[in-house]
């Protein structure tokens, strides 16, 4: 039985998709085919390639994303995205799609074309990076003769990537959209991330119906694109949350 795992973009929240992983872990379900956008991307690629829950929740411990040495010079963007290639190339040694235990699908936006691209073979850092350099804080990505950046501005919930591939999937949307306030938006960059809600929005929801077990965090709206001191609590978001799905859906595809 193929079981496809979707994880969407959200930025810092995430970080909940590993602990929908552990949950997954726990409860047995073996998936067969992965795809995912922005952070859904990293945490996916990881993943596919073998790595447990532990050594995924090390990894985003471990990378500071707004280290004084990866800002960007003469780049549009305040981080220079290309910076972060040794950190994944020390869990991605051969730098290979083919590399991974899992296929994977990642999906990223060709700036300068604004069309939307899956990688799924080839040099798999670049893709990772391109599909989460969020645009105006992450620099475009260069692959070939091409610039990309964020996945999540053409499809932050790549669920149609796999249904055609898989007889079962597992959608995990981080990204919440909610009624707000103008007093939420004391900063420039909540209303670059309420622009990038409202598209996601817009995209991704009609596709939950395309899923046959969705987890949708509780809580995990609390938690902004760059929360980046709680990633503990929105860890334990992400596996409560499936532990109260997880165990029913292992039954019904174990029949």
């Amino acid at each position: 039985m193929t079981t496809g795992l979707v994880l969407s973009g959200g930025g810092f929240r995430g970080v909940a998709h590993i602990g929908v992983i552990k949950a997954m872990e726990e409860a047995g379900i073996q998936i067969t085919h992965v795809a995912g956008t922005s952070s859904g991307a990293i945490i996916g690629s990881l993943y596919s390639a073998g790595y447990s829950y532990q050594e995924i929740l090390e990894f985003v411990k471990g990378v500071n994303l707004f280290s004084i040495y990866k800002y960007a010079v003469n780049k549009p963007g305040f981080v220079d995205t290309a910076k972060f290639y040794q950190d994944f190339k020390r869990y991605f040694p051969e730098d290979s799609f083919s590399e991974l235990e899992l296929p994977m699908s990642i999906t990223a936006t060709d700036v300068l074309k604004g069309s939307l691209k899956v990688f799924t073979s080839g040099q798999i850092i670049k893709p990772i990076l391109a599909s989460a350099a969020f645009p105006g804080v992450f620099t475009p990505v260069k692959i070939g003769s091409d610039y990309y950046i964020d996945g999540g501005t053409l499809n932050n919930f790549p669920v149609d990537l796999l249904r055609a591939e898989c007889e079962n999937i597992i959608g995990v949307y981080v990204n919440p959209f909610l009624k707000i306030q103008i007093e939420d938006m004391k900063y420039s960059y909540q209303v670059l991330e309420r622009a990038y809600q409202i598209r996601a929005a817009r995209t991704s929801t009609d596709k939950f119906k395309d899923c046959d077990l969705l987890i949708t965090p509780e809580g995990i709206h609390k938690f902004g694109t760059f929360s980046l001191k709680e990633t503990d609590a929105v860890f334990e978001l992400g596996y409560q949350s499936a532990q109260k799905k997880m165990g029913e859906f292992a039954d019904r595809i174990s029949k």
